[in-house]
């Protein structure tokens, strides 16, 4: 139980670290980035094998050294990003500059059909993109 405590409060500190960007200033919408795409499709395809090993390789530098191990980060995206660990359907969207960081927004819909806004923030580093954190955004109004 002292673990799951542990997870919980790492959680809250990175929703606070990464949900506190300030989204006032206007976005720059970029062309699209591959490289970008294919690291976080790559990083769910790892998911949907749970092969939480690989799917940690996708993150960052400072994201690995907060969550500590694969093990950790496979429970972290169980729990907290339950939506990302086995999505049915993913739709990349607009690449944004916010205040002079990379924000790719995705679009999930869930094994249950609802959908889901996620903005992942990229950065490149000698080994390519690296995903540094993920928010969830606000769910969109979908119609039938």
């Amino acid at each position: 139980m002292v673990g799951l405590s542990r997870l919980s409060v790492l959680i809250a500190a990175l929703w606070f670290v990464f949900g506190a960007v300030d989204r006032t200033d206007a976005a720059d919408v970029l062309p699209r980035e591959p490289g970008i795409e294919t690291t976080i499709q790559s990083q769910i395809d790892a998911f949907l094998a749970d092969d939480f090993a690989t799917a940690f390789t996708f993150a960052s530098p400072n994201i690995k050294i907060l969550v500590g191990n694969s093990d950790r980060f496979g429970q972290m995206v169980r729990n907290g990003y339950p939506m990302v660990w086995r999505p049915g359907e993913v739709r990349f969207l607009e690449l944004r500059d916010i205040n002079g960081a990379l924000w790719q927004k995705v679009m999930i819909r869930d094994q249950a059909g609802e959908f889901h806004v996620l903005d992942y923030q990229m950065i490149q580093g000698a080994e390519g993109w690296r995903i540094n954190g993920v928010q969830i955004l606000r769910r969109p109004d979908v119609g039938a």
